[in-house]
């Protein structure tokens, strides 16, 4: 006789069949979770522990609890290093000035947006810079900046202005070399909003049309809304390469002049790995500073793309 309809079938699987497609994506996981805790997360807690210590690198490790970050700092009777300020200050210009890659990005990729005769020659042209490697770039922007032979002086005499050493003036090395960097990370901005702006809905454009959506008003109220992810990883990626601008800085003034064009993952290498550095726990005291930065920010987008979307639900 049979067995009723509604009798639950005893299932003869083994445990990893009836739990497979639970545990299976934690199978592709787990070697990029191991790798990224020994080569990420490992380092960062190595480098905390290792601020709070006098070290060379070879020797013994002598504990000074947090003297590092008293003299960075100026807390207690310690002055703050100067040095550590400039660096500070530098990077802060680097936040403020390394945005403006993301409207120029946008409005270049809006130009890009167009059917017109030879685009894909312009986006080539403008997509360029991305692929170059950001020594190129210094290089490059080194010689256009030399006070004799560089472009820029070619074209400011051809015009009668004068001559600039950008590199050599400690109150303008700095926005030379941001200005070097920017050329790069706009490319970057405009492919994020190109991929953006294939991504719009035609259908809101049009609708905004027949309603009498132009110009500005379409670009603002119904453009913009649709972009809000690329503009989203457009801030992080900007944001993050402001803070850990390294290889321009390197590659065009070393630091100089004077230490004028520093900023905090440089003064990091001066103190740590330089000729005459080697003192990591300082240099990693200065890395926990700048990462603590670095965490700020990457939290408070994180928490409002978090709110946004909890919103729209």
């Amino acid at each position: 006789m049979s067995a009723p309809a509604d009798t639950p079938v005893t299932s003869n699987r083994g445990w990893y069949r009836r739990n497979e497609i639970a545990i299976t994506p934690w199978l592709f996981l787990i070697p990029g979770i191991v790798f990224f805790s020994i080569y990420v997360v490992m380092p960062i807690f190595q480098s905390f522990w290792i601020s709070f210590h006098e070290w060379d690198g070879l020797g013994d490790k002598t504990y000074v609890g947090t003297a590092h970050y008293e003299r960075l700092l100026g807390i207690g009777d310690q002055k703050m290093d100067r040095k550590f300020e400039v660096s500070f200050w530098n990077n802060i210009k680097w936040l403020v000035l390394y945005l403006l890659a993301i409207p120029m990005g946008l409005f270049i990729a809006l130009f890009l947006n167009q059917t017109v005769r030879g685009i894909r020659l312009y986006k080539s042209l403008f997509f360029f810079p991305f692929v170059i490697s950001q020594v190129v770039v210094g290089l490059v922007f080194s010689w256009f900046y030399l006070p004799r032979e560089g472009l820029l002086n070619a074209i400011l005499g051809f015009f009668n202005m004068g001559s600039l050493n950008i590199l050599g003036d400690p109150t303008m090395a700095t926005y030379g070399i941001i200005a070097a960097g920017l050329w790069p990370q706009t490319a970057y901005c405009m492919i994020l909003y190109l991929t953006g702006l294939n991504a719009v809905d035609p259908e809101q454009v049009e609708a905004a049309r027949l309603d009498g959506a132009k110009g500005h008003k379409m670009l603002w109220y119904v453009i913009l809304p649709q972009l809000k992810p690329a503009t989203f990883i457009a801030f992080v990626v900007t944001i993050i390469g402001a803070l850990r601008s390294f290889d321009l800085i390197s590659i065009m003034t070393n630091g100089g002049p004077f230490g004028s064009t520093r900023v905090l993952s440089f003064y990091m290498f001066e103190e740590s790995l330089s000729e005459f550095g080697f003192r990591m726990g300082y240099g990693s005291a200065i890395a926990t500073v700048l990462f603590f930065i670095m965490l700020g920010f990457i939290v408070y987008f994180l928490y409002s793309m978090w709110r946004e979307e909890k919103e729209a639900r």
